[in-house]
């Protein structure tokens, strides 16, 4: 199922990344701040367990969370999401997944894999900033879907729709979470209007 995550902060600060005179501080400072919120808006259903605790003034029964969050950041660009997410979320295990895309074929090819073992029963957050032809996302859920991981969600900042419709006839169970639905991919499979290379303007590279 498709989520856009419609905030007022989260719209104005995308709009700040979307603009081609920011540069890589505030494009990064600006996808620190989106993948925190909404890492908030994501967590509302997660599970909760029980827990006796003593506070200061008396024994209570109180709540905390009851299964390990595990980011799955797509190398490279998915690099930025994490700090926003782990100041949130401080006890979250990182995954990596390395994945580049084919400039010719824009067919994706896997370079690097590594997971927590915690990955099988875990709330797994596979995160990207875009989400163009769908083609990375699907290999990213393919990898992690042979760890054992049952409850995948895929959050991206900017998807296509033709991104969105590969990912949900391929892993129709999947929920994906977006910050902006953009209108289309152009001829060189980049979201339209989009905000460029993420991983370039993340980085600095270009």
């Amino acid at each position: 199922m498709l989520k856009v995550l419609q905030h007022p902060l989260i719209t104005h600060k995308l709009t700040q990344m979307r603009k081609k005179e920011t540069g890589t501080k505030d494009f990064r400072q600006n996808l620190d701040e989106i993948a925190g919120l909404m890492a908030y808006e994501i967590s509302r259903d997660f599970p909760l367990q029980p827990v006796e605790i003593e506070t200061p003034v008396a024994k209570t029964t109180t709540y905390e969370l009851a299964k390990e969050i595990v980011l799955v950041p797509i190398l490279r660009a998915g690099l930025g999401m994490v700090n926003g997410i782990c100041d949130l979320i401080p006890t979250v295990k990182i995954a990596h997944v390395g994945l580049y895309r084919d400039e010719e074929t824009l067919e994706p090819h896997t370079y690097f894999e590594k997971y927590p073992k915690e990955v099988k029963d875990a709330i797994v957050m596979i995160v990207d900033p875009m989400l163009a032809t769908g083609g990375s996302a699907i290999a990213a859920i393919d990898m992690v879907k042979k760890q054992g991981a049952k409850n995948i969600r895929l959050v991206c900042l900017v998807g296509a729709p033709e991104g969105v419709r590969a990912v949900e006839e391929a892993h129709p169970e999947v929920d994906i979470y977006l910050a902006a639905l953009d209108e289309k991919l152009n001829e060189k499979g980049y979201i339209v209007p989009g905000l460029g290379d993420a991983g370039d303007r993340i980085f600095g590279t270009k």
